[in-house]
This record gives C-alpha cells, sequence and structure tokens, in this order.
C-alpha cells in the first residue's frame, strides 16, 4: 500500500529522494484521517527548513493540521496545483498531491525515517 522506495516520518509525512532533492507530501493514513481536504496553505520557494519544522497548514471538513518537515533542507519547489485543487491530496497523496520538494541539506537524517514496512508496523501499534 505504501510505496517501497519513499521514506515516512512519524507525523504522517512520505518523502521520496530523487537525487540532491527530495518531494514531500502526507500519506494516505493521514489523508484518511483528515477527510476531505480543501485548502492547502504551501510555503514560499527559497524557505530554509529544519527537521519537524512546521511549514504549511492542511486544512479539511474535520481539522486543521501542520505539516511538518521531515529532514533540513530548502523549499525549492511547491505543488501549485494544490491551490485549484486541494483534493489531490486525497485523491493521489502518494502522487499528484505531494506538497513540496526540498533540497536535501543532510541526507544522514534520512536515517531516522521509517522505510514503508516500518511505517506500516508503527500504523498497527496506533491500531492498538
Amino acid at each position: 500500500m505504501y510505496p517501497n522506495d519513499f521514506y515516512y516520518s512519524k507525523d504522517h509525512e512520505w518523502l521520496k529522494v530523487d537525487g540532491e532533492s527530495a518531494t514531500v507530501g502526507i500519506t494516505d493514513f493521514a489523508q484518511k484521517q483528515l477527510g476531505d481536504v480543501v485548502y492547502v496553505e504551501l510555503p514560499q520557494p527559497g524557505v530554509q527548513l529544519e527537521v519537524h519544522q512546521s511549514f504549511g497548514v492542511i486544512e479539511s471538513v474535520k481539522a486543521v493540521s501542520d505539516i511538518y518537515s521531515p529532514i533540513s533542507g530548502e523549499v525549492v519547489e511547491t505543488n501549485e496545483e494544490l491551490n485549484d485543487s486541494p483534493e489531490l491530496v486525497n485523491e493521489d497523496p502518494h502522487d499528484k498531491g505531494w506538497i513540496v520538494r526540498i533540497k536535501v541539506k543532510n541526507e544522514t537524517e534520512l536515517e531516522n525515517l521509517m522505510s514503508a514496512s516500518e511505517y506500516e508496523k508503527y500504523l498497527e501499534g496506533l491500531e492498538d
């Protein structure tokens, strides 16, 4: 269910590394918990992020939630499609619903994130 080539955080963000940059979004689990997404607040390109720093907000019919950076780096691109179609986060959270692309500052931080199988086990623990 969760792509094997992604990294996952306990805050339910995913990260896919591509060279020196990484794409970040929220997981399928997170979007299901939120319900219908109606608005996504995106950061400006050039913003410097630290691990676990809030960089935006997702608003749904149920709640408003911060989005946290799974790694340190610089925002190099945002998914502008979300301005007109925030529902992409619900429809395709691991692809078209991506939120930002970050230039990775410190690759060793990836060691603190989970693999797909580790994330799925983490979710099982939340259900207990």
